[in-house]
């Protein structure tokens, strides 16, 4: 039985039948497609410590020999994700990582592939046509019997806190926050810029830019710091705006690339401070909305490394610890603003939703990609599976 073959439908299967194989992981969104090959280890999930991930990576992630990224981001069409313009990309990608990882078979032949999972941006409403069509492309190629295709907020969940349960907000130009108690997942906001993605780079510099047209008009609630600043951006007069903005395709970039002097003002003008921390109420919001509560499913001798004596941080610990608290990383563009919208992000977690801890991302969507291949690959998958969300094929 070769290393990629075997296994119950679900993913389940013995870990010697894939020890010592290849996984991939990849990233499909805006910016492109990102893949990365990685050695399966030996042993089981639970003897696993982790290796060095994409950028660290959660415990439990599998050692990467190989990275690369296709700048070209997979089409979207009237079927959702191209599931064939994806495989265009993706089979040359994976072949030359395995080429410069020196993997093959005795007869020349590409290496098998143990387990795989692609996280895509728009999987869940968009990703029917890759979930028909990919996994037969890549058993093909590769003979992955083992897939997993994700939701990216899923393989950033992944990524930053692995296989624990808590929240997680994807704060960048929109805001997605997705929570799991190991049952079931929890979603909030992504619903764009124009009918959510509160608390978001583009709801940031919208109101900026609203807050800099209402000095330009002379009306109330308007900021002179503000007005400065978009006019050193945008040009003067403002008047101009509107006809830069509203004919662009990406206007929710446009809006987001205003965040950071928003931040940058938020010290000494009230009003960009004002707007700083109206955003932070709108993140933890969504972070609490999705914060699993109650008692959560917990595998025996596991828990969380980030506590003494609590076992491994890539496992499936408790939501709340003894004290009630609960986990919640923050990741994506917004977190680079720093203190202007972290220190009030704190506060208004702690009054929302007193208990609850933040901690560091360990990893991106890649390294989460990567972990659940691993753990796909030895039967041991503890986040839950989701016909939109997450699926294995």
């Amino acid at each position: 039985m070769s290393p990629a073959a075997g296994g119950a439908a679900d993913g389940t299967g013995s870990a010697a039948d894939v020890a010592g194989g290849w996984l991939l992981g990849v990233d499909s969104g805006g910016s492109g497609l990102r893949v990365a090959l990685a050695r399966q280890g030996t042993g089981s999930a639970a003897e696993r410590t982790g290796g060095a991930g994409v950028s660290g990576g959660p415990s439990g992630a599998p050692e990467v020999v190989g990275a690369l990224t296709c700048q070209e981001p997979v089409r979207t069409g009237a079927a959702g994700i191209d599931a064939a313009h994806m495989a265009e990309q993706l089979v040359p990608a994976v072949r030359s990582l395995l080429a410069d990882a020196g993997a093959g078979t005795d007869d020349g032949g590409a290496a098998h592939i143990a387990a795989a999972c692609v996280g895509a941006a728009g999987m869940a409403t968009l990703g029917a046509e890759l979930r028909a069509e990919l996994p037969g492309m890549l058993a093909e190629a590769f003979g992955v019997r083992r897939l997993a295709l994700a939701a990216d907020a899923v393989t950033a969940y992944a990524g930053a806190l692995g296989e624990r349960p808590g929240a997680v907000v994807a704060a960048g130009t929109g805001v997605i926050a997705m929570g799991t108690d190991l049952r079931s997942w929890r979603r909030a906001d992504g619903w764009g810029h124009l009918l959510g993605d509160c608390g978001s780079g583009a709801w940031i510099g919208r109101a900026g830019l609203e807050a800099a047209l209402r000095a330009f008009d002379g009306r109330t609630g308007g900021s002179a710091a503000l007005r400065a600043r978009a006019e050193a951006m945008f040009g003067a007069p403002l008047s101009t705006l509107p006809g830069q903005l509203y004919p662009r395709t990406d206007r929710a970039a446009v809006l987001a690339s205003f965040a950071p002097e928003v931040a940058r003002s938020a010290e000494e003008d009230p009003v960009a401070a004002g707007i700083m921390r109206e955003a932070a109420r709108e993140i933890a919001a969504s972070a609490v909305a999705v914060c699993p509560r109650g008692a959560v499913p917990v595998r025996p001798g596991e828990g969380d490394a980030s506590r003494p004596g609590e076992g491994s941080a890539g496992s499936a610990a408790g939501a709340e610890g003894a004290d009630g608290e609960a986990r919640v990383a923050f990741t994506g563009g917004m977190v680079k603003l720093g203190e202007a919208l972290l220190g009030p992000l704190r506060a208004e977690l702690a009054e929302q939703r007193p208990g609850a801890r933040v901690v560091e991302a360990a990893g991106g969507p890649l390294d989460g990609a990567l972990l659940i291949a691993a753990r796909l690959a030895v039967g041991g998958l503890a986040l839950p599976l989701d016909p939109a969300l997450l699926s294995v094929a």
